[in-house]
């Protein structure tokens, strides 16, 4: 009896259709270009807002070295002027910080003399490290408040509500305020000052989560009451699943897809936030860079961490696009 030896060519993965791998080609290359255009427009109006504002930049360096208010004559501030480019047009300088921008250069720090990408990479670990464990902690108390609360009765729906609208209306400072006298000075279990070390890291990654949680159960929520009302959620229970396994199975990838997108706004929401909290703790990250650059009027470090924030709204949501894909396939196919 001769055997049959199937065909290579049937058993090869079926190609992806041309006009599929253009549309993500095409996709791919607006993302990009949206993302360059995002993070320039961001640098130009933190550079050109900074410029703006009252005063002589040489003036507030030349004070800043010399560790007192005063003014000083042109033949003085002429030095500095051309140091740091000052003497040229405005446009000259925003087109020369641009061109470096492209180059990965950000500028030179007006007041620490050194890169401004060297100076805001020494505090951005701590300052991502901050956001991203804020941004779990909130998903877990939303995910918990949610699936605990939704669809148990009326008096239980209310307190999960009522928790959600009161956390999602707090403010960063009132809460790390309320949190550093309870937990670090009236009960001492945590340091007053945060420094880098794990148990410091406690107070401000709460600070941060609670609000957020809020705002993210509220979407939760929502969605969570209309999928559980769905006639697949029905089927699923007539089958003997239980109610654990029906919220957890099938109910949640449903209901999280809108909570997805938003977090993509509330991780850059979160950076922005860290300056607050930051601040609060005494604990180091960009937050703590940007106030010294303000006060400063150091305009490269400014714009420099606006840029970085800009990126990680922008990292932000290509990783909520990813994230749709692996939690709801059938968009891969869109």
């Amino acid at each position: 009896m001769t055997a049959i030896t199937p065909d290579p060519a049937s058993l090869a993965t079926p190609r992806r259709p041309a006009w599929a791998t253009a549309r993500a080609a095409r996709r791919a290359t607006v993302k990009i270009v949206s993302a360059v255009g995002v993070l320039l427009a961001a640098a130009s109006l933190a550079w050109f807002a900074q410029i703006l504002i009252p005063g002589d930049r040489a003036t507030a360096i030349l004070n800043m070295r010399n560790g007192k208010q005063q003014n000083y004559t042109a033949s003085e501030l002429a030095p500095v002027r051309h140091e740091f480019g000052f003497d040229h047009p405005l446009v000259s300088q925003w087109l020369h910080y641009l061109g470096g921008f492209f180059k990965g250069d950000l500028g030179t720090s007006y007041t620490q003399y050194r890169p401004v990408t060297r100076v805001i990479g020494a505090q951005l670990v701590p300052s991502l490290v901050l956001t991203v464990s804020a941004l779990a902690v909130a998903w877990v108390i939303a995910l918990a408040v949610s699936l605990l609360t939704v669809k148990r009765g009326r008096a239980v729906e209310g307190i999960g509500s009522v928790f959600e609208a009161f956390t999602a209306s707090l403010p960063h400072y009132w809460v790390g305020v309320i949190l550093l006298v309870v937990f670090a000075v009236k009960i001492p279990v945590f340091p007053v000052i945060s420094g880098s070390g794990a148990p410091g890291l406690v107070l401000p990654v709460l600070t941060l989560a609670i609000p957020l949680s809020g705002f993210l159960g509220q979407v939760i929520r929502d969605e969570l009451d209309k999928v559980l009302d769905q006639p697949f959620v029905t089927t699923a229970r007539t089958r003997g699943m239980s109610d654990t396994a029906v919220r957890l199975r099938h109910a949640l990838r449903h209901a999280v897809l809108p909570a997805v997108t938003l977090s993509g706004w509330a991780l850059g929401a979160l950076v922005s936030g860290a300056v607050i909290v930051e601040n609060i703790y005494g604990r180091p990250g960009i937050g703590m860079v940007l106030n010294t650059a303000v006060s400063t009027r150091d305009v490269p470090t400014v714009a420099g961490v606006v840029v970085v924030v800009a990126a990680v709204y922008v990292v932000a949501n290509l990783l909520v696009d990813l994230a749709y894909t692996a939690i709801d396939p059938r968009l891969r196919a869109s």
